[in-house]
């Protein structure tokens, strides 16, 4: 666990001496492929190529250095929220959620697998904090879809009796396996093969 009395006071109206969002995005990748707990704050004050104090000044302290990096992975938890409400259809929804994470679990530039779910991998007794707000965001995005499907049902746009919390379960579900089949070395045609399948089986209206 990171000390919580060790912290420098933050300078209040100093200027950053260095990128703060390129700085961000490295320590996003160090975290992504690593994890929370493996990834010390000496790897990532070298691989950000800032001073420990400038890391507190700048994120508070390694916690507030994750929770931005995730945030950056994630485009916003809001912004995934809205985009799932606005989707013409849960089935689109569901479809681009999981389109999204086989394209960004194979990036080219970027290590195999969710950050999210390499974390809560990594993720220890001692980062239980980090990983109740891990879980918060995964439930998060499940919710919306829940409700995106309780919508169209109302709307008649899927079946009256399919089972909101079990499909939208079962996309997330969809979502971290791909991640661990990512890590394993498959491919993203693999992925967004599985997408299909995965969507093949989605309730329609008969």
């Amino acid at each position: 666990m990171e000390p919580h009395n060790t912290q420098p006071s933050r300078r209040i109206g100093r200027p950053l001496s260095f990128d703060r969002d390129a700085a961000l995005a490295v320590a996003m990748r160090l975290f992504w492929q690593h994890g929370f707990e493996a990834t010390s704050t000496a790897e990532l004050t070298k691989a950000m190529g800032i001073s420990p104090p400038s890391l507190y000044t700048a994120f508070g302290d390694k916690r507030g250095l994750f929770r931005e990096a995730v945030d950056l992975y994630l485009g916003g938890i809001d912004t995934i929220i809205r985009t799932i409400d606005e989707a013409s259809s849960a089935y689109a929804a569901a479809h681009d959620l999981l389109t999204a994470a086989a394209i960004g679990d194979t990036g080219d530039q970027t290590p195999a697998g969710c950050l999210l779910a390499s974390s809560i991998v990594t993720a220890s007794t001692g980062a239980a904090d980090i990983r109740e707000e891990l879980a918060v965001l995964r439930r998060s995005i499940e919710t919306a879809l829940r409700t995106r499907i309780e919508r169209d049902m109302k709307d008649g746009l899927m079946p009256a009796t399919c089972d909101a919390e079990a499909l939208a379960g079962h996309t997330m579900a969809v979502v971290q396996g791909m991640s661990t089949l990512a890590k394993d070395g498959a491919g993203r045609d693999k992925l967004l093969r599985i997408v299909e399948a995965a969507m093949r089986g989605w309730p329609t209206v008969v």
